[in-house]
């Protein structure tokens, strides 16, 4: 029987929600993504919540909110505790994704889901892995590899490809096969004859311009308006798609030596680009090239500047300028303020790179044709002040004091069950308390009876026979050179590297953003204070697709040449999802599947792979030959058991029956011909064969454009007379492979 695998959407299938689904694999459980949307909807996760004590690892393919948002909240309140695996970009750009997140909310309203610690903690827990690296899972997971591949689209972007006996679940959602400024295409399409291929209907129903068109009217129309002294907006995500578009704008600014001023504006931006500096291995060839022949840094940026406040934006220049600004969904962030300052204006552009998630500003303002007033929230936080100070502060004390309270019960409690009754007759360190004006009696009096007298915080171990200070001796190990050093006492750990470098969206100095810090080291007590407004929006509001993945028509190529043997569709309109599984279903040998929300699918390979043991009477006869790094054999047994039942291959208890010679290789037509040029024979290429002398000629005919199990397919023809040339070079050809 083959590998068993299940499949249960736990969000975004027929929609465009947050990307999560529950991946069974013979019982071993993967969560691949963990997202949210910029609502932060708990409605959204109760499927994730009903499993995520069953979880045993997670897969993160992308670093951006609709892949991984969820983490922090999903790990503080349903109990999720399971190994993370990601990129290394991923990881680091996910977590400035939650810290811009985390800011952005708290700066305008009592966001309370989760905290900095939280997003903390669910990122400590990660194992970062390499493009084409083979992780092999241990304990319940034995036997499983998972192997993260290039995937397009995001930074570090990821194609997982999970491998069991034999078998591949791949999942590729988002991916591009387009090569972009930053980033290469999507390696999937050397991927062939998955068991299971998961991926995504979301750009199944779009087409896109060429990259060269598209650029042009991106530029243009931003020029047009800085030249008409209007200001252009570019909602953009914190550590994803903006990276493209600052490579775009930073070119083009270089060649037309260009003036207007460009702002990078994210709670995080300086500390985005620093980190990205260092990400170079895991961007386009260009890019690499680039750096190792002159050491040029795409990512120093010369045009644009880095903000990471609205007071430094306010005090910039005031004439036309273009602001990528964070959330481009314009639920919240800077982008928020900005458009509502910048809407009213004719002279001004909103220039939207990506789809707006549903229910969004975002989303509202790309519909055709746009709304001419929307209705906003505009929220700041002030201090305290006042009455409302003093009733904080007084809040805050009665809550110290009940805690203090709280806790001193609590350890009296304690202190009384580790030493039990009969202990404190013949303690020295005990007092009658009976005496009821006892300064120590903070509680009140609780009758006659013994109190003790220790400092706050000591609690003896239940195990001695009188309170007492703990003691530890020092032991210390010598030798003839004087005392034995553990190095690992004094080695910094990575990971409190990584904390101390990170923590609260700091750069790779580990100094804090300066917009960061302010909000966490602002202790004064403030409220947040909100006004309804009507917009009037008179600017441009213009869509251009910068979003990184491929369109309907590459997707459907992509995934013919891939040719999986079962097909599970997710995340997409319920109109595209349908589009592309009526598309596949008129495709043979491909079985389709596009399951709702918790409905689990069986997606167990129909092949019949069986665990067999090799017996040693068998392997004792078996003649190895070795080709490359393996060595093959041709093995005749008969299918036995052992004493635990487990099935084994014997010798056979008659002679072996005759069997076609099998030729094994893989012979490369240019390099026969520098072979039989050593020889000393006469060769050249012609009309797609090999001529050979004067009269032998070789071709190679089948189908070489599949991969994976292609050579089966594939024979090599050998024409002429039979002639003395001719059995020569048979036997040149013959020595090319094995023989078995």
């Amino acid at each position: 029987m083959g590998t068993s695998v299940q499949v249960t959407p736990l969000s975004g299938v027929y929609n465009e929600n947050p990307l999560s689904y529950l991946v069974s694999i013979d019982g071993f459980n993967f969560l691949i993504d963990c997202g949210w949307n910029d609502h932060f909807d708990p409605s959204l996760l109760q499927p994730l919540s009903k499993v995520a004590s069953k979880i045993d690892a997670v897969l993160l393919s992308y670093g951006d909110m609709l892949h991984l948002g969820a983490l922090p909240f999903a790990m503080k309140q349903f109990g999720l505790n399971a190994p993370v695996f990601s990129t290394e970009p991923v990881y680091r750009l996910g977590l400035l994704t939650m810290y811009d997140q985390s800011f952005s909310r708290k700066a305008v309203s009592e966001f309370d889901l989760f905290s900095l610690d939280d997003i903390d903690s669910a990122f400590q827990n990660f194992t970062r892995l390499t493009y084409s690296q083979n992780h092999h899972l241990s304990g319940k997971g034995e036997g499983i590899v998972i192997a993260p591949h290039v995937a397009g689209h995001l930074l570090g972007g990821t194609v997982w490809k999970i491998t069991k006996d034999g078998e591949d679940v791949v999942y590729a959602v988002d991916f591009n096969h387009r090569k972009e400024r930053h980033l290469n295409g999507t390696v999937l399409e050397s991927f062939y004859r998955p068991a299971v291929l998961i991926t995504d209907a979301y750009n199944a129903l779009n087409s896109q311009p060429s990259r060269q068109q598209r650029d042009k009217q991106f530029l243009e129309t931003i020029l047009k308006t800085l030249e008409g002294g209007g200001n252009v907006l570019l909602p953009v995500d914190s550590a994803g798609r903006v990276l493209e578009l600052l490579l775009i704008l930073e070119q083009f600014w270089g060649q037309r030596f260009l003036n207007y001023p460009i702002f990078f504006l994210s709670y995080v931006s300086s500390s985005t680009i620093d980190y990205i500096k260092s990400f170079l291995e895991w961007m386009s060839d260009s890019i690499a090239k680039s750096f190792e022949t002159s050491r040029d840094n795409a990512f120093l940026l010369k045009h644009v500047t880095l903000l990471i406040s609205k007071d430094e934006l306010d005090n910039a220049s005031t004439g036309p300028k273009v602001v990528l600004a964070s959330v481009a969904s314009l639920e919240a962030g800077f982008s928020h303020d900005i458009f509502a300052e910048w809407a009213a204006d004719v002279k001004n552009l909103v220039l939207f790179t990506e789809r707006g998630q549903f229910g969004t500003l975002a989303r509202m303002l790309q519909a055709d044709p746009p709304p001419k007033a929307v209705k906003m929230t505009m929220s700041r936080r002030v201090p305290l002040v006042g009455d409302e100070l003093i009733a904080y502060e007084e809040e805050q004390k009665r809550l110290k004091r009940e805690e203090e309270l709280k806790a001193s019960l609590i350890k009296e409690e304690e202190s009384k069950v580790s030493h039990g009754p009969d202990n404190n007759l013949s303690d020295p360190m005990v007092i009658d308390s009976g005496n009821t004006h006892s300064p120590l009696d903070v509680v009140g009096s609780r009758g006659s009876g013994h109190r003790d007298i220790l400092i706050d915080g000591f609690v003896p171990p239940s195990t001695s026979v009188a309170p007492m200070f703990p003691f530890y001796e020092n032991s210390l190990e010598w030798d003839e050179f004087g005392e034995v050093i553990n190095p690992d006492d004094y080695v910094v750990q990575d990971e409190d590297m990584d904390q101390a470098a990170m923590h609260v969206g700091g750069d790779i100095d580990g100094k804090l953003d300066e917009g960061s810090a302010s909000l966490i080291l602002d202790t004064k007590p403030s409220k947040v204070v909100s006004n309804e407004l009507t917009v009037q929006v008179k600017c441009s509001l213009i869509y251009m697709d910068y979003e990184g993945r491929s369109d309907g028509r590459s997707i459907k190529s992509i995934l013919t040449h891939v040719a999986p043997l079962k097909l599970v569709m997710v995340h997409g309109s319920a109109e595209a999802t349908e589009h592309l599984k009526q598309h596949f279903l008129n495709i043979k040998n491909v079985q389709v599947y596009a399951p709702q929300i918790e409905e689990t699918i069986d997606v167990t390979s129909d092949l019949c792979a069986y665990k067999v043991q090799l017996s040693e009477k068998l392997m004792s006869n078996v003649l190895f030959k070795k080709l490359g790094d393996y060595e093959v054999a041709w093995v005749d047994a008969e299918v036995g058991k052992t004493e635990n039942g487990m099935l084994s291959l014997l010798p056979i208890s008659s002679p072996a029956p005759p069997h076609k010679s099998v030729l094994v290789g893989d012979l490369k037509m240019a390099d026969f011909k520098q072979f039989l040029a050593s020889k000393g024979v006469q060769v050249e290429f012609a009309g797609g064969a090999l001529r050979c002398g004067e009269y032998v000629t070789l071709r190679k005919v089948g189908n070489p454009s599949q991969k994976g199990g292609a050579s089966g397919t594939q024979q090599i023809i050998i024409e002429g007379p039979l002639c003395e040339d001719y059995y020569k070079i048979r036997e040149y050809l013959y020595s090319q492979f094995y023989l078995l």
